[in-house]
């Protein structure tokens, strides 16, 4: 006996269609071309197969049962899926990659990150995104292994030991600065003056983890001997400062709507203030230039506008 699979091929789901957009076997048969007894000897091979009845042959129509009305709603989808995905291979063979994966430091605002996304889907291409959270030394990593196409938000440039025996590309993405900050309930914001180590170490701090899973980690700004918080990033670290856990640096485009509406204070610290550069890296291709969706999200980096916003506005500004 057939199986399921033998028998529910795209033809035969078609055929199932016809029987009912026909309203008869009799009609689906002149519509397909085929004789009744020919068409009805392969609706009963599928019921066979799925040991049920598609159709109620008591009346004239061909009407579907429960069990074919099922099989229906599906057949439409798969046939469906079945040209989305001839379309898309189509396309693919034209330049486009089946997958883009793009990891995105935590330090990146998101609205912009997603805006960016919504303009690449409006262009229907046939590539898939996948979007990685990353931090720090996590959004290097990702693209050192091959995990990601495209890194965003990343602290090293195409020069660093780390990218250069790995085909890496890179361009600046532009400065950020960072801030130290801590909630208005927090002991630290009611201290005047500078903030010194000793004092610093006398209070817990709050760390965003780097993601690097198989190489070396990163930390930054954290005093030897003090107490840590550290959370999965830089989002989850800004959250735990609001709620007074602990104090830290945050890049100062996201703190600063916080801190002019007073759930934040911005504190003095001995050490001055820093920033760092970041930027958009790449996997060059052994051969040939990058594949259509990568080319198309490179292209947005070069708009000063755009490298801004994925810096400096996050919610709430």
């Amino acid at each position: 006996m057939p199986s399921p699979r033998d028998v529910l091929t795209p033809d035969a789901l078609a055929m199932l269609q016809t029987v009912v957009s026909a309203g008869s076997f009799a009609g689906a048969a002149r519509t397909l071309n085929l004789v009744p007894s020919a068409l009805s000897y392969r609706v009963r091979q599928i019921e066979d197969a799925l040991d049920v009845l598609l159709f109620d042959r008591s009346a004239r129509q061909a009407r579907p049962t429960e069990a074919g009305a099922e099989l229906l709603r599906e057949a439409a989808r798969l046939l469906a899926d079945i040209d989305a995905v001839a379309n898309r291979v189509k396309r693919v063979a034209t330049g486009w990659e089946p997958m883009l994966t793009i990891a995105v430091d935590s330090v990146i605002a998101r609205d912009p990150m997603l805006d960016i996304v919504g303009a690449f889907f409006a262009l229907e291409p046939p590539t898939r995104l996948k979007l990685r959270d990353e931090t720090l030394l996590g959004t290097t990593e990702a693209l050192t292994t091959g995990e990601a196409d495209l890194a965003i938000g990343t602290v090293l440039n195409a020069g660093s030991l780390a990218f250069t025996t790995s085909g890496i590309l890179s361009r600046p993405l532009g400065e950020l600065r960072f801030i130290y900050a801590v909630a208005p309930h927090h002991p630290l914001a009611r201290f005047e003056g500078a903030l010194t180590e000793d004092i610093l170490r006398q209070h817990r701090a709050v760390a965003a983890a780097d993601s690097s899973r198989a190489g070396p980690s990163m930390t930054v700004n954290l005093v030897g001997g003090q107490d840590v918080l550290t959370v999965p990033t830089m989002q989850a670290k800004l959250a735990a400062q609001l709620h007074g856990l602990g104090g830290g640096y945050l890049p100062e485009p996201m703190a600063r709507p916080y801190v002019e509406a007073g759930h934040l204070v911005q504190c003095r610290t001995a050490r001055p203030m820093h920033s760092v550069v970041l930027h958009c890296a790449w996997r060059a291709r052994s051969a040939g230039k990058p594949g259509r969706a990568l080319e198309w999200w490179l292209a947005q980096f070069e708009h000063e506008g755009t490298r801004r916003a994925l810096l400096e506005r996050h919610r709430g500004r």
